[in-house]
């Protein structure tokens, strides 16, 4: 599409799935790495495996307080006492656990040799220097087994994986402290309008204050990702050019908020197409039809709308799989869920609609979406309110009961 004059030539508006498939075949996985400490980790992406040198645990140990004991002690349905002979907290190593005799042990202690069962403190009598009980032992019971979590050679996380707190543990218990990922992606933005006013200053006639500016801000720093902020633009082609000139120089991805549609002030296609080439305008979904991509000095351009309900669900349903994809991540899409329709859709649109739902469970364990009851493409308060979208095909009506496809703000943002 790139040098067509879209707004004299009527464009046949592109479907979800396509537009989706085009814009990730322009995404590569950045090459850049760099090494970070474990504290520095948190939400960025693997470049490389983690493989454990070590098992973990390391030795077999107690999986409680109790008493490490040999099982050919036990008096098979009679009282079994034993003679108490040391005592072994977590850190120690114990002797040899000899025939008549337990072990004081506490939990995550190594088990001494000889000992093969474990019998908690709460199942024992103690008299001086002897245990007494009569309760059933399994050989082997409340012992962790060597390299029961994991093993040596074993791969732990995998490239592509962004770290959660959780990785940070897992790698930590076998002794990792640094990791080489991908460098962060460095995403440019900029935003359009004269009516655009900064939070904190005065709301004069005719002006809105900036909400995309700092939705887009939270969702790329949610995605790990370093920002180039070029601000707010004059609503000039030639001061739109400028913007996106200077963003294209130092980053892998630019984005912008309004002038993407057809109006005379919507200068954002227009100089994408002067400066490079427009690949995407203009999709089949709802909301966020005026879409642009496009790229300009080798570097991926997404025209965002300017609606506030648009930037959320377009950043959702394309930006971040492109990012995914950039980071090298090993999961791109977002897996949807068939849950309940807690309301009634009945007009339905020639587009496909990603409305704003909040999920509940009801008393038979079902899981229930309900929708925000306005779904204006201007009504942020649906993007706070919501946990995710429901899915609607195109011309497609939903009536109370019907399963319908729900997709997880949280999965697509993780």
């Amino acid at each position: 599409m790139s040098g067509c004059d879209c707004d004299s030539v009527k464009v046949d508006l592109i479907p979800y799935d396509q537009a989706l498939e085009n814009l990730l075949s322009f995404a590569s996985s950045v090459n850049n790495t760099e090494s970070v400490v474990l504290t520095e980790a948190l939400n960025r992406i693997l470049a490389e495996d983690v493989k454990s040198t070590i098992n973990v645990p390391p030795a077999a140990n107690s999986a409680m307080d109790g008493y490490a004991i040999r099982f050919s002690d036990v008096n098979s349905g009679a009282t079994t006492t034993l003679k108490v002979t040391q005592r072994i907290p977590a850190g120690d190593v114990g002797d040899v656990v000899e025939t008549g005799t337990a072990a004081r042990i506490f939990t995550g202690a190594p088990v001494p040799a000889g000992a093969d069962a474990v019998i908690m403190q709460e199942q024992v009598t103690v008299d001086g220097e002897l245990v007494s009980f009569d309760a059933e032992v399994k050989s082997g019971q409340n012992i962790r087994s060597a390299g029961e979590d994991i093993t040596e050679n074993q791969v732990i996380l995998k490239k592509g994986t962004k770290f959660r707190a959780q990785d940070l543990g897992l790698a930590a218990s076998i002794g990792v402290s640094h990791f080489k990922v991908t460098r962060k992606i460095r995403v440019g933005i900029f935003f359009t309008g004269d009516e655009l006013v900064e939070p904190g200053q005065p709301l004069g006639p005719g002006k809105i204050y900036d909400s995309n500016r700092y939705t887009l801000t939270g969702l790329l720093q949610s995605m790990g990702c370093e920002i180039v902020d070029l601000g707010i633009v004059g609503d000039t082609l030639e001061q739109t050019s400028q913007a996106i000139l200077k963003a294209t120089q130092t980053t892998d991805l630019v984005i912008t908020s309004g002038g993407v549609s057809v109006g005379e002030e919507d200068h954002v296609r227009i100089a994408l197409e002067k400066l490079g080439e427009l690949h995407m305008w203009r999709l089949k979904i709802k909301p966020g039809k005026p879409l642009a991509f496009g790229i300009v000095n080798n570097t991926a351009f997404m025209g965002l709308p300017g609606n506030p309900v648009s930037v959320f669900a377009t950043f959702c349903l394309f930006v971040s799989p492109f990012i995914k994809k950039l980071q090298g991540r090993t999961k791109i899409y977002t897996q949807s869920t068939l849950v309940t329709a807690d309301f009634n859709w009945l007009k339905p649109d020639s587009r496909r609609e990603f409305v704003r739902a909040k999920i509940e469970r009801n008393n038979s364990n079902q899981l229930l979406a309900s929708l925000y009851p306005n779904q204006g493409s201007g009504v942020l308060m649906s993007t706070s309110w919501a946990d995710g979208f429901v899915d609607i095909a195109e011309h497609t009506a939903v009536t109370s009961g019907d399963q319908v496809y729900y997709l997880s703000f949280k999965d697509i943002l993780e």
